[in-house]
């Protein structure tokens, strides 16, 4: 089986993840960010992340630019967890989507956000052809994610 791709942080993405964090907990969403919540598959202690909610066609996804990251391997695991701006704290659940279903999510989430993860998907853009997004989708787990509230 081929290795899953996984670009861990350095040591100042790490940090700003921290910060864009406390923001979205504390109500401020940098262009709609939010702190997800996630149960640890081991630990089963909640992990929390800045995550960038997409919306495509009505319905909201989470998307790994990172690739096969650690809150990827627990949303597998547990299928959902919270979505959190300020008080407002929303409870979701998640589908992975099929590689095969990805390509006009990945390519309008390249589009929105883009300018902060192009580098992680190793040179595909928002104006790569449809087959090169396409041999990057199974690099880049998608989640649709439906909110109870």
């Amino acid at each position: 089986m081929a290795e899953l791709y996984y670009h861990r942080s350095g040591r100042f993405a790490g940090a700003l993840n921290n910060i864009i964090g406390r923001l979205a907990r504390h109500g401020v969403s940098m262009m709609g960010t939010a702190e997800m919540s996630v149960r640890g598959r081991r630990s089963g202690q909640m992990q929390r992340i800045p995550v960038n909610p997409h919306v495509y066609e009505g319905s909201q996804y989470l998307i790994s630019a990172r690739g096969h990251s650690q809150w990827v391997r627990n949303m597998r695991v547990a299928g959902g967890g919270e979505l959190r701006v300020g008080r407002r704290i929303r409870t979701f659940t998640a589908t992975e989507v099929p590689d095969g279903e990805k390509l006009a999510v990945l390519r309008t989430y390249l589009e929105r956000w883009g300018w902060e993860v192009n580098q992680y998907f190793r040179g595909v853009t928002a104006k790569s052809s449809d087959a090169e997004i396409i041999a990057a989708a199974p690099d880049h787990p998608v989640f649709l994610i439906s909110t109870d509230s």
